[in-house]
């Protein structure tokens, strides 16, 4: 099958440019409505892609045709994985990267099914490769997911048993994760299993951050945390 992505949305740094960010929607929205949020933060020195999903059936919707970086029919461990979907949502990420300057530090966030999407980035880059073994290209340095979940938890758990390279740079990889307890769209208790399962597969540079009350959307203390743990992880210049 092949993917047609949508539109995709820049917004430029204010300051020198020290690190890009692709920045990946909801299920049924698009790149845009993420820009103009990113747009107004204070990281003078990050560079935002927002990318557009491809428009495509979605089983959780009946096969209602959505713009989805997968097809997902449930969010839970016992539903098969649209790896297919995930990895070529992964490539068309590493694609916008590929191209950045060598001395650019790369990193993906996204919301609820972008966080999912984000999340699957940051376990091909520490295998090296898609699920369909083709060489994962880019160099990450950080990942955000808000509202989210992690997609193959059970394959994770499987092949980073046997490699220690893979481990190595799990165990760099930061993370960070925010989940509000009021979310009625993607249950706080898959937020908090994901992290516990990163965790417990060698993702030691995870932060989780709750926050209560919030449901299915972002808030600006989010953010701030948000600002302020890119600000530390990627050393950028404080704002």
């Amino acid at each position: 099958m092949t993917f047609e992505f949508g539109r995709t949305h820049v917004v430029r740094p204010k300051g020198t440019h020290k690190a890009t960010i692709v920045w990946l929607h909801g299920l049924g929205d698009k790149g845009s409505s993420w820009s103009q949020i990113l747009e107004n933060l204070p990281l003078q020195n990050v560079k935002w892609i927002c990318p557009t999903a491809p428009t495509r059936p979605v089983s959780l919707f009946g096969g209602f045709p959505s713009t989805a970086w997968f097809d997902a029919q449930d969010i839970s461990d016992d539903t098969p994985d649209d790896l297919e979907g995930l990895d070529a949502s992964a490539a068309h990420v590493a694609n916008l990267l590929s191209t950045e300057p060598a001395d650019i530090k790369l990193g993906i966030g996204g919301f609820s099914m972008g966080a999912a999407a984000a999340l699957y980035s940051g376990t091909c880059h520490i295998f090296g490769q898609y699920s369909n073994r083709n060489p994962y290209p880019v160099n990450l340095t950080s990942i955000v997911g808000l509202s989210g979940w992690l997609p193959c938890s059970r394959m994770l758990r499987n092949r980073l048993a046997g490699s220690n390279d893979t481990v190595t740079r799990a165990s760099s990889l930061p993370i960070l994760l925010c989940h509000g307890s009021g979310d009625d769209v993607v249950a706080y208790k898959h937020g908090e299993k994901s992290a516990r399962i990163l965790h417990s597969a060698g993702f030691q540079n995870l932060t989780f951050r709750s926050y209560d009350g919030l449901g299915h959307y972002t808030i600006p203390e989010e953010m701030d945390e948000v600002c302020r743990w890119l600000t530390d992880k990627l050393e950028l210049p404080g704002s």
